[in-house]
């Protein structure tokens, strides 16, 4: 047993890191930044290691939102709010066409420069994860069901990649995103009332 867990050190830090910042992230706490910046550094080498060159930049991506995140949390810039809001119609095409032009980038970087057996996988599942770490740091509640649908794939592609622990950890965010998704529901600012002209 002793010999598993040195063998699978950085999928178990990994492991922990991540749950410990997506159950933040549900509580609308701000420690899930500095815990998820964690996290990323132990996943770039995992991912890096395992050929998955796409989710190990990801994790470079996510250092710098992460530190976006934190400093809109803490300097409280969305309006100083503990709650949650909508994502807005208007960015909703911005955000589609961010996941696109991401997505296609990164499948011809994948498929041109590197060795990658998923790139297309891979390259969608890491411009979807970008686009649901804006919503959070938005604190836009629709980010709970983008990174469902992101760790549904990032399973899949982590057991197929042999990375079982992490493929476990996808498996438990999807049950942490549906109890944050909960949690925000709670926290969601209701739709002002429609004025009546006198």
């Amino acid at each position: 047993m002793l010999d598993w867990i040195i063998a699978n050190g950085d999928q178990i830090l990994g492991f922990a890191t991540g749950a410990a910042c997506v159950f933040l992230a549900g509580r609308s706490n701000v420690w899930n930044y500095p815990i998820g910046i964690a996290n990323n550094l132990v996943f770039l080498a995992v991912f890096f290691s395992a050929g998955l060159y796409a989710s190990a930049g990801l994790q470079l991506v996510y250092l710098v939102l992460g530190a976006h995140g934190w400093w809109r949390w803490t300097r409280r810039i969305e309006q100083d709010r503990a709650y949650a809001v909508h994502t807005p119609r208007r960015a909703i095409v911005w955000l589609v066409a961010a996941f696109v032009v991401i997505g296609a980038v990164l499948v011809w970087v994948l498929t041109t420069f590197t060795d990658s057996h998923v790139a297309f996988a891979d390259a969608g599942t890491t411009a979807a994860s970008l686009v649901a770490q804006y919503m959070l740091n938005r604190k836009w509640i629709e980010n709970w069901f983008v990174w469902i649908a992101v760790d549904v794939a990032f399973t899949v592609l982590s057991a197929v990649s042999g990375l079982w622990i992490v493929a476990a950890l996808y498996v438990l965010f999807i049950g942490l995103c549906l109890l944050g998704l909960r949690s925000w529901r709670r926290l969601l600012v209701p739709a002002a009332p429609l004025e009546v002209a006198a």
